[in-house]
């Protein structure tokens, strides 16, 4: 968030509210977690198969245990992604323009 301080800085002296800078910050965060876990979730299914006999009592592409995962995880980036959106909602823009 620091590097877009003055980004936001602009953005909320041209009228964005404090909701619509925390939703963009938010949105993106949140979506480049959900592009990661994707592609976490396609590569763990390789793996999968060679661990196979080490596994006793699940599946190898045990659906709950990959649900699971890819929901505890995006939790984690929205609350990753919440707190800088929080702080940068709340950035007086004549702050912002002036740093730097």
């Amino acid at each position: 968030m620091a590097q877009r301080t003055q980004e936001i800085g602009v953005r909320m002296a041209l009228g964005a509210g404090s909701g619509r800078v925390l939703r963009l910050v938010l949105k993106q965060g949140v979506s480049m977690a959900l592009i990661g876990i994707a592609i976490g979730v396609g590569g763990a299914l390789i793996p999968t198969r060679l661990l196979t006999g080490i596994l006793y009592g699940v599946s190898a592409t045990d659906p709950v245990t990959f649900v699971g995962v890819a929901v505890f995880f995006t939790g984690v980036a929205i609350l990753a992604s919440y707190l800088p959106a929080r702080k940068a909602s709340t950035i007086e823009p004549i702050v912002a323009l002036r740093s730097e």
